[in-house]
């Protein structure tokens, strides 16, 4: 208890003070040379002693005994130079974290992004946050196209990356990457090249395809290579998540429909044939939230 209190009434100190006056009452007390201590603080020696001294005062305690040759703390001093060490360097470590946290460089930011992504565009997206900002904390999560702008609109998440734009008044939405669509089929599958993919082969096929979101850009995308071959596809299984259709696909269930990025998941037994459908990747974010993280992680992303 005692010990307790001795430290609380050391915090109350460090409250009252100036804390530049413990800081040169430590600098004297580790070169016991009023001179030199002077010299490394950049001030004249009598600024430093009225500083001591006013320090003496507020206290009623003496903290070093000096003459003309030798300067050495009491054990007073030495007592309080023990703790306000501790102190001070504990009030140093707070206040560079709260720069930090003002210049947008520690905290953490929440990233949602599709998983067709997750092999081509995230990881050198997440190396260059982690390179410029290694005390950030990152947080990759999905988000059902449903929750999408209530997961943002509500700080759930601080970045969306969508295959859709929002033209939300308080979204805003930047186009990011292009890829393209792609058939992916298992590798014993007839379908070699562009080539081979026909009305007639098309209409021979099972598809897996993506949950038809109304609205979505993505989903149209899709439909318009059915119609560029006036098929109308047996779509006879439907997934949100592109990794369990490739799963699907392998296991000789149907071929699908999906973005090329896939191909960076290095799924064997698979094969994935290029289509000349264009698919866009946009980055979507809250209007007025210009909180200093976000900031920086925007100038690093955006093209």
């Amino acid at each position: 208890m005692r010990k307790n209190a001795i430290l609380a009434s050391t915090n109350a100190y460090l409250a009252l003070m100036d804390i530049q006056q413990i800081k040169h009452f430590l600098a004297l007390a580790k070169d016991l040379h009023f001179w030199k201590t002077a010299g490394k603080m950049h001030i004249t020696q009598s600024a430093l002693s009225r500083q001591i001294q006013a320090l003496e005062r507020e206290l009623a305690v003496q903290l070093f005994e000096r003459d003309k040759r030798n300067v050495k703390l009491t054990s007073a001093g030495q007592f309080l130079r023990e703790k306000w060490e501790v102190e001070i360097n504990a009030l140093e470590f707070f206040h560079e974290h709260a720069r930090q946290i003002q210049l947008g460089e520690t905290g953490t930011i929440i990233i949602s992004h599709p998983d067709s992504v997750t092999a081509s565009i995230m990881p050198d997206m997440i190396s260059r946050i982690a390179t410029a900002y290694p005390n950030l904390k990152i947080e990759l999560v999905q988000v059902g196209h449903e929750d999408q702008q209530e997961y943002l609109r509500n700080y759930k998440i601080d970045l969306l990356i969508t295959r859709d734009s929002n033209n939300a008044d308080d979204i805003k939405s930047e186009k990011i990457y292009t890829d393209h669509l792609a058939i992916a089929v298992p590798e014993e599958h007839a379908f070699r090249s562009e080539k081979d993919i026909t009305k007639e082969t098309l209409n021979l096929q099972r598809f897996i395809l993506p949950i038809r979101d109304e609205g979505s850009s993505y989903s149209v995308t899709i439909q318009q290579f059915f119609r560029s071959f006036d098929v109308t596809p047996h779509a006879y299984l439907h997934s949100e998540y592109g990794s369990t259709i490739i799963a699907l696909v392998k296991k000789g269930l149907g071929i699908a429909i999906l973005p090329d990025s896939y191909m960076f998941h290095e799924s064997s037994g698979i094969r994935f044939i290029s289509l000349p459908f264009q698919t866009e990747l946009f980055l979507n974010w809250r209007v007025n939230d210009h909180h200093p993280i976000l900031d920086n992680v925007l100038k690093l992303i955006l093209p």
